[in-house]
């Protein structure tokens, strides 16, 4: 039987091990992107000096239309409840943002989301094959499931390997010797560095899977006793309207005062046109937030669409997400997260090392 397991744990590692390398490595970087922006601009994020209270969104975005050219179009405010931190205003775009002072209104910087986070996300996803919006192959997609896919073998072949027949060997295993040499370091580094990872690395394959392939993101939805939501295209003359007459943003005043009420202890609170969208999640589903429709002429709230009341698959999406990127339990999960895809990295590259070795020595 172990002679089976270690035939499958050797032979899906050798084709698929460069791109579970480049996956790993470019998912330990994502985990922190928004702290290394930080540190790198840290005037977008940060206000120098906190000053009074803050500017009404209406104001803001008046002044924010002033400071950009017309060509960029801005489609909300997204507030921070840390009065050191600058506003977002939120772009088209997937990862553009701009950034505001709350107190002064002074634009503070603007970031397209074109540049090596984007490029990251690409490689990690996609290997920087074209995205296919309507579903269709994408080599790059398929190379990363089907790599995936070999990678929870490949750690479920290598934790049977791993368990020791004994205690004595079971203390030795939980060991990683840094002076007994170069090549028992590496030995250890791939068996045990390979055990400690595992768990997080299994929750991560398993929970990537959902974005490579539509049959297994069916399977464990309806394992989990939910349907998969259908892709809606809002591509309605009402929206279209929306888009192209001058937009009023006075009545986001009113309903921020309202939900400032509701939630003194926000996260995060994003206005739109017509809708609000508020987070206080900092651990578990990270994503889950309440969501509130309202009159863009008055500011009345007409709907209310809270966490606890959104569909099923909605939320499990959510919580997919959040175990994926580590966010769940705060920044020590993030750690474990970034730790255990570095750990992904390197068994792999100690593992071509350990074969490498064994075929020259015949």
């Amino acid at each position: 039987m172990r002679k089976y397991f270690a035939k499958i744990h050797l032979w899906l590692s050798l084709p698929l091990g460069i791109v579970i390398v480049i996956v790993c490595l470019t998912g330990a970087i994502l985990v922190f992107e928004q702290e290394i922006k930080e540190s790198l601009h840290p005037t977008r994020y940060f206000v120098e000096e906190v000053k009074g209270e803050p500017l009404p969104p209406a104001t803001l975005m008046q002044l924010a239309r002033e400071q950009l050219p017309d060509s960029l179009r801005l489609n909300g405010l997204r507030l921070s409840s840390d009065p050191k931190r600058t506003y977002q205003l939120v772009l088209p775009g997937k990862k553009a943002a701009g950034f505001i002072n709350p107190y002064t209104g002074e634009v503070t910087g603007v970031d397209d989301g074109k540049g090596f986070f984007l490029k990251t996300m690409q490689i990690h996803r996609w290997l920087l094959s074209d995205y296919k919006r309507d579903g269709s192959f994408s080599w790059g997609k398929a190379l990363v499931g089907y790599s995936t896919l070999g990678l929870v073998l490949i750690l479920l072949s290598g934790l049977f390997l791993w368990f020791p027949r004994n205690r004595k060997v079971l203390l030795n295993r939980l060991k990683i010797r840094t002076k007994a040499g170069g090549f028992r370091f590496f030995y250890d580094l791939h068996v045990t560095g390979g055990f400690y990872a595992t768990l997080l690395l299994l929750a991560m394959a398993l929970t990537g899977l959902t974005w490579s392939f539509r049959w297994y993101r069916n399977g464990l939805y309806s394992l989990l006793g939910v349907q998969t939501e259908s892709p809606s295209h809002n591509s309605s003359p009402e929206r279209k309207e929306r888009t192209q007459k001058r937009r009023e943003y006075t009545a986001w005043n009113r309903v921020l005062a309202e939900l400032q009420e509701r939630y003194p202890a926000y996260q995060s609170l994003t206005l739109q046109e017509g809708t609000a969208t508020v987070s206080t999640a900092r651990y578990g589903n990270t994503r889950g937030s309440d969501r509130y429709l309202f009159d863009r002429q008055t500011g009345e709230i007409t709907e209310v669409q809270l966490y606890q009341d959104q569909p099923k698959a909605q939320r499990i999406k959510g919580w997919i997400y959040s175990i994926h990127v580590g966010s769940w339990g705060g920044i020590a999960t993030r750690i474990a997260t970034c730790l255990a895809s570095l750990l992904g990295a390197a068994c792999t590259l100690t593992g071509y090392y350990l074969w490498w070795r064994k075929k020259r020595r015949g």
